[in-house]
């Protein structure tokens, strides 16, 4: 099967023939306007991949010779395509191959269906939109939708500032800074301002750590208008996308607002400087994520998207690599033109991301009443061993028993935080007692090695300590990820204050700190240390219920 890929080295294109490279029974044909370039990126393929210049709209003087299976646009920016937007695939219904494209403008995806009878009668499909704006959306979409009629959905995608941005995906998001973006709003078509418009939100995986809380801003991609014909009950939809870091973010929404405000032209010719800029701005944690929250009139569910290093990039060019693969295993998308809403299930796509560090998962809001871990943790709650689930899946008053050991650092410093936390002198072995109060979402753990006892207090995070645990010690509270490895439950501290101050990331007290099963008890596994510092304390030991 021959892959003809326009712009096949870009951002896009380049990351889809990396995922395609490595299938014996495929021909890459790596297309651009460089052949320089072309030549190169070719050399970097495992596979069979051939090199060529020329720009898209020449297409059709080379189709006939190159004679691919499948065109695969990736070249934008779609939004400026002009008068000539649907030349590639007027080219390849006119040659009889099949289309798809990464296309991420809205009014360009929407008007696709135009063609629908003509690629029908060629007998070909012609795809577009095949990224994560629609395919991944609509398909999550799809399965809440089996659970109740959908009236509102939100969504944001939050790149790893390690992605690397592309400048045409630059000048198109630059583009529409501060002009109409259509939408659905209150059950009405109508339209909003590009990046104007911003909410914050947490990506949190059931049982993995969430990223930090992200701003989002409303941006111009297919799923606003292509979304709502396929769920009637639909009122409302905004999507936003989260790039960092934050301050480049909101100089954007400045920019976008002074447009909308002050009739200034569009800010495309920002974009070189936009790109460069956020591109040299690497750092922070190389991961990034996605999500969807949809509301019903008495329902709600989100899916989120965890994507950690060098994956989540690969993201957008796994809709396209995904319906490929489907393709070679016998089933081809059938013949037509439309936007690939429908193209591909949740079930697909989770099997791409398979072979990767990628993980999903859905939250559903819990009774107020629900224990603490379980808000949490959510679905992931039930994967912890029986006993850990058991400590924690109460809301009674109750008592744990049994022994441990306590280390305590020996430093000045760590003396002094060590009795800020009203952590216990070093002890070999001694009793260990845990009393557990829970009231209102908030857990009171009162514990006693030996004759010396210390507290903390528990609760769920809010804000832009969603989905994290809060822990109390004395003055010092601590926002936790809890997560769930190889039979662990651990405890990763993300944040900490103190009387309510914030303190300096850097300075933030850490260690393997975990929960598991041994031989049937409870078991805890505690140490806390701090940067320059050192050991601050560590505490270990084994618990059954008494009470």
């Amino acid at each position: 099967m021959k892959i003809l890929i326009l712009g096949g080295y870009g951002t896009f294109g380049g990351r889809l023939a990396e995922l395609l490279c490595d299938i014996p029974d495929l021909h890459l044909q790596i297309c651009g306007r460089d052949i320089g370039k072309a030549t190169a990126f070719c050399a970097t393929l495992s596979g069979h991949a051939t090199h060529h210049a020329f720009d898209r709209a020449d297409l059709a003087q080379h189709i006939k010779t190159l004679a691919p299976d499948l065109v695969v646009d990736a070249s934008g920016p779609f939004q400026d395509y002009g008068d000539a937007r649907y030349s590639v695939i007027e080219t390849c219904i006119a040659a009889q191959t099949d289309y798809m494209d990464f296309a991420d403008a809205a009014d360009f995806v929407f008007g696709v269906s135009a063609f629908d009878q003509a690629a029908k009668d060629a007998g070909i499909y012609v795809l577009s939109g095949v990224s994560s704006f629609p395919v991944l959306t609509a398909a999550v979409l799809r399965e809440i939708a089996k659970e109740f009629p959908i009236t509102d959905v939100t969504g944001g995608i939050a790149p790893s500032p390690y992605a690397g941005i592309g400048l045409n995906v630059m000048r198109a998001v630059v583009g529409y800074a501060g002009g109409p973006v259509k939408l659905t709003r209150n059950g009405q078509q109508t339209t909003a301002l590009g990046l104007t418009e911003s909410r914050r939100y947490t990506i949190a995986v059931p049982g993995k750590t969430p990223l930090n809380n992200i701003r989002f801003s409303l941006v111009d991609v297919p799923d606003l208008q292509v979304l709502p014909p396929a769920h009637p009950s639909l009122q409302n939809i905004w999507m936003g996308a989260g790039p960092v870091p934050e301050f480049l973010h909101r100089a954007l929404n400045m920019l976008a607002i002074a447009r909308a405000k002050l009739g200034l032209p569009s800010l495309t010719p920002l974009s070189p400087l936009f790109h460069r800029i956020l591109n040299l701005m690497k750092f922070g944690e190389h991961r990034g994520g996605m999500y969807i929250h949809a509301k019903g009139d008495s329902a709600e569910m989100s899916w989120h998207l965890l994507a950690e290093g060098d994956d989540g990039p690969y993201i957008p060019s796994m809709s396209i690599e995904a319906l490929v693969r489907k393709q070679l295993r016998g089933t081809r998308p059938e013949n037509g033109e439309r936007p690939a809403t429908a193209a591909l299930t949740l079930a697909e796509l989770d099997a791409v991301f398979a072979g990767k560090t990628i993980t999903t998962g859905f939250r559903r809001p819990l009774p107020r009443t629900a224990p603490l871990y379980r808000h949490i943790l959510g679905d992931a709650f039930d994967m912890l061993p029986p006993q850990v689930r058991a400590l924690h899946d109460d809301t009674t008053s109750r008592t744990w028993q049994g022994t441990g050991s306590v280390r305590r650092g020996t430093g000045f410093l760590a003396n002094i935080i060590g009795a800020l936390f009203g952590f216990p002198k070093t002890t070999e072995a001694t009793s260990v007692t845990v009393d557990f109060d829970y009231k209102d979402g908030v857990e009171t753990w009162r514990r006693a090695f030996g004759a010396h006892k210390f507290h903390s207090v528990q609760s769920r995070g809010a804000g832009r300590k969603t989905h994290l645990l809060m822990e109390r010690f004395g003055p010092i509270t601590a926002a936790l990820a809890v997560t769930i490895a190889d039979d662990r439950l651990y405890l990763i501290p993300r944040h900490w204050s103190f009387l309510g101050l914030p303190l300096p990331k850097f300075l933030m007290p850490a260690g393997n700190s975990f929960e598991t099963e041994i031989d049937g008890k409870f078991a805890f596994d505690v140490e806390i240390a701090a940067p320059f510092i050192g050991l601050i304390a560590a505490y270990r030991g084994q618990l059954t219920r008494t009470v």
